[in-house]
């Protein structure tokens, strides 16, 4: 992740932390030749489930994270009112389904992070996008290339 938006993230952690609560991240930075290849993979109808590579991803940016709860003193996820990467109506964070205590668990999350500047994404309970992500360029860097980013390693349009 971009440094703020890392920074961003421990914030949110330690308040979680002081509740009981750990994150638990599925993903965050990925480079843009994934959100092809995922665009690609995935149904015309289920698109709104993944970024459009014309436009780039803020999981490319370094700005975005898919992640959930878990409990500190039992270590296990907690439920939500869908699982992650589901591609359903159960996915959307004000999705009236589920059990009031996973509604409850995936409000708290959004809250924690909505306080340290990210915004949830409108299909999907578990990705947040940093609030500067528009301020950092579509990356293409394979892992290894991470540590030694430049201006050479954007997307080429």
């Amino acid at each position: 992740m971009q440094r703020p938006a890392a920074e961003a993230l421990l914030r949110a952690s330690r308040k979680l932390n002081a509740l009981g609560y750990g994150l638990l991240i599925h993903d965050s930075y990925r480079p843009w030749y994934v959100t092809k290849i995922f665009w690609d993979a995935t149904p015309e109808d289920k698109r709104i489930f993944v970024a459009n590579p014309a436009e780039g991803s803020r999981h490319n940016r370094g700005c975005a994270v898919d992640l959930t709860l878990y409990g500190l003193k039992t270590g296990a996820p907690i439920e939500m009112t869908g699982v992650y990467d589901e591609m359903s109506e159960r996915s959307y964070p004000f999705y009236p389904g589920g059990t009031s205590l996973q509604r409850w668990h995936r409000d708290l999350l959004r809250h924690a992070m909505e306080a340290e500047g990210f915004d949830v994404y409108e299909f999907e309970w578990w990705h947040f996008d940093y609030k500067d992500w528009s301020r950092y360029p579509i990356l293409n860097l394979t892992f290894d290339k991470l540590g030694s980013a430049g201006s050479d390693n954007q997307k080429s349009q």
